[in-house]
Formats: structure tokens, sequence, C-alpha cells
């Protein structure tokens, strides 16, 4: 086997991979869904704060190891100290649990995009219509094959001509069609009660400071931070594995603000593409959280616009499908690069490898909907069925733990300058040398255990 490491051809290539995995469903139905409950503007401030340190610190840290070690995300914490190479078991996990779920949720989405392309959106938008279809037991199996397929099709093909080259396609056509929907959706107007979309646009970028507590701007905090933390794609393996592709001749500290922007613009403009609709038809109660949002709330919007309504919802679930399929190829790409460095198989075979487990794992957690079912009682205080208890320990348990793990590692074992001499390896700048070493020594450690304190229900 030809054991030379793939690489992202150019700059472009890593950042748009990169953003497309950041960019993801946690964006565009997670995000809204916050901002309108935390006080829409107090969020969006709160948010763009700990991007610019929370973010860019977890963020740089990862794709420098990465590059620096060239290796994949199970094997490169190893690699910079032998002591930790359990971050490296864990970070991998995270995606092994991820990808059979994530694929079910894409499968929902493709679900949706053809009843609105087909011209039966509407139909979508009854009552009991979601609960019907997931609760069915071959359909949301046969859907989420179609998904995983999609996505494994692209591994299978490899760095440049897979992952790169789909990114440089989707990326773009995504961007027009979140920034497209979102002026649609600030200029539609309720005949009936004459709220505006600009109504709607006001509760989400204005803050809402009437009555405005300690415990609401902790709340806030605590929310941003756990968006944050799961949109920018860290401590699931894939930033450090994306960062083992990159080229070392790359400016690294411009590539990662460019993703941060990347990653925070779509996610304000998907606040600006949903918020506002919602408003419109549904009023501020409208906005739940999750799946009642993308499936069962949207769709409903989509049929109060009338005849463009079904047009709007078809352009709607393309970009959610693409936002999807960009984010899944990333969490597959982790636990393949992981076989591939870890045990020295071909991309083919850890590819073949990780869609069988995967399928299988789907299959099982769709039958939680109907034949497996049963209903438990989180730490955090959620009813959870089999999808939601391997959300909750992937993304509540093992992130948080894999990312402490890794502030312990570069801010006091290997010490920051692991991570700021690789940032600097041509000459570059690292304009925010001070604020990194502070973040990734106290700050991040801490504000990561206030976070996963709060999941297990002890905060």
């Amino acid at each position: 086997m030809n054991n030379e490491r793939n690489s992202f051809s150019s700059s472009v290539g890593f950042v748009l991979a990169a953003a497309g995995s950041a960019v993801g469903l946690g964006n565009i139905w997670r995000f809204p869904y916050l901002a309108a409950k935390d006080g829409g503007g107090l969020f969006l401030v709160i948010y763009i704060i700990l991007a610019l340190t929370f973010g860019f610190t977890l963020l740089i840290t990862e794709v420098a190891i990465g590059r620096k070690t060239k290796q994949s995300s199970l094997t490169a914490y190893g690699k910079i100290n032998k002591k930790f190479s359990w971050i490296g078991g864990f970070s991998t996990l995270v995606p092994f649990l991820i990808l059979p779920y994530y694929c079910i949720i894409g499968g929902w989405v493709l679900k949706y995009m053809v009843a609105f392309i087909t011209g039966h959106g509407f139909d979508a938008a009854a009552d009991k219509y979601f609960e019907t279809f997931i609760t069915a037991q071959y359909q949301p199996i046969i859907f989420d094959a179609i998904f995983l397929f999609a996505v494994a099709f692209v591994i299978f093909r490899g760095v440049k001509k897979g992952i790169e080259s789909i990114s440089k396609i989707l990326m773009p056509i995504l961007f027009l069609l979140v920034v497209a929907i979102a002026i649609f959706s600030i200029t539609i107007k309720n005949p009936e009660t004459g709220v505006t979309g600009l109504d709607g646009l006001k509760v989400f970028v204005i803050p809402s400071l009437d009555g405005l507590t300690f415990k609401d701007i902790f709340v806030a905090t605590t929310d941003a931070m756990g968006q944050l933390f799961y949109s920018i794609s860290v401590a699931m393996g894939i930033m450090v594995t994306y960062g083992s592709y990159f080229k070392k001749e790359s400016n690294l500290n411009r590539c990662v603000n460019q993703i941060e922007i990347f990653d925070t613009l779509v996610a304000f403009l998907a606040g600006v593409m949903i918020i506002p609709a919602v408003y419109v038809f549904m009023g501020k109660e409208g906005m739940t959280g999750g799946p009642g949002l993308m499936f069962i709330a949207i769709p409903k919007v989509f049929v109060q616009m009338g005849k463009i309504g079904q047009f709007v919802g078809a352009a709607f679930f393309i970009m959610v499908f693409f936002a999807a399929l960009t984010s899944a190829m990333s969490v597959m790409e982790a636990v393949v690069s992981g076989f591939i460095d870890h045990y020295k198989i071909s991309r083919k075979r850890a590819t073949v490898f990780e869609t069988a487990i995967a399928l299988a794992v789907g299959i099982v957690i769709c039958l939680g909907y109907n034949i497996f079912y049963f209903k438990v009682k989180l730490p955090n205080g959620s009813d959870a069925q089999i999808l939601d208890i391997v959300d909750y320990i992937s993304n509540n348990i093992f992130m948080p733990v894999v990312a402490i793990g890794t502030c312990i590692l570069i801010g006091w074992v290997a010490k920051p300058k692991t991570v700021i001499e690789e940032a600097t390896i041509n000459g570059e700048k690292f304009g925010r040398k001070t604020l990194y070493t502070v973040m990734i020594k106290f700050v991040a450690p801490i504000l990561l255990t206030i976070l996963l304190l709060g999941s297990l229900g002890i905060l």
C-alpha cells in the first residue's frame, strides 16, 4: 500500500472543506433556536466574543496538532506526548458514535428535500407527518442508507478527488442559497397580522434586556459556548485530521480566521433565514429546538407563504442537505483516517469497514423509534431515545473531556509554544499570542469544565 499522506491542493480547498465541516445541521436548527431563546442580540454578542477567543483557541490548536504530526486524531496526540494518546482514542470515538445518527438525520433531510422538489412539500407540513415517517420501520432506514452511501462515495475517492472537489462545488452553492433565502425571509409579510420579516429580524439582532438577570447571562453564555463547541467541529477528531492534510507552506493563522468568519457568518444568516419567517407566521413561540424546528415548524411556514413556499422550501432543504453532506463527510473522514494511520490499511478498505458499521448501528437507532422504543431521563433533565442517548454521550460527555485533555496537554505539558511555533513556521505573525496562551492554559479549561458539569446535571 502507498502510505504517502494525502493533502489538500490549496489553502482554499482546506478552508472550504473545514468550513463545510463546521457549517452543518447545528448551525441551521440549533443556532436560531438558541438565539431566540436567549435574548436575540445578547446571544449574538456573546457568541461572537466566544468565537474570537474560545473558538479560535480550540480551532487553531487542533489544526496545528494535525499539521505538526501529519497524523489523524487517533494517533496525533500520542505523537505530541505518549501519555496523552488516550485523547486520540476518545476523539475518534466521538465521530464513530456521531456518524450513524448524523446520517439518519441526513436521511430525514433527504426525505423532505425530495418531497418539496417533487411538489409534495405541503404534505410534509401536515400534522404527524414527521412522526409517522420516523416511526416507520423501513423508510427511515432506506433514506439513511442512501445518505450514508453518498458520504462514503466521497470519502472513498480520497482527500483531493473526494472531499476537496465536492466542497469546492457545494460550499459556494450552499452560501448563495443561504443568502437568497435570508433576503427573502426579511421581505415577507403576514397579510392577516401585518407582522413582517423585519419585525422578526429585530427579535433576532436587538438584545432583549428587559428583566435581564445574571442567571440569564450565564445561561446565554453556556448555550453560546455549547453551540460554538459543536459548530466549529472541535473535539471530534475532524480538525486534527484536516490539519494533517494542510500543507506546511500555507498560512495557518489566516486559514483558521477564514473558517471562523465563514462559520459565524453562515450561523448568523441561518438565524436571518429562520427566525423572521417563523416569527411572521407563528410568533416567537414557534421557535422550538432540534428536529421540531426543522421538520415540523419550518414546513408549516412554507405552507403559509402560499405557492412560492413550495419553491422556497425546495431551496431550503437542498441547502440543508448540502450542509449535512459536507459535515457528514468530515465525520466519516476522521474515523477512516484513523483506521488508515493506526492499522495501516487502505482507504478503500477502511471506508467500506466504517460504512458497514455505521449502517448496522444506524439501523438499530432507526428502530429505536418503533421496535426498540423506550424513553429514559438524562442527567441534564431531557427525555431520550436511543438517538438522543448516543448524541448525549458523544457531544455532552466525550467532546468536553477531549477538549479539556487537549488544553492540559498543550497548555501545561507540551506548552503553548507547540502550537505557536507551528502557526508561525513560515515567519507568519501570531496576533493573538498572549490571548491564546491565557485561553489554552486557564480560561478554556474552566469554561469546558463548566460545560461538562452542566451536561452532567451538576450545575
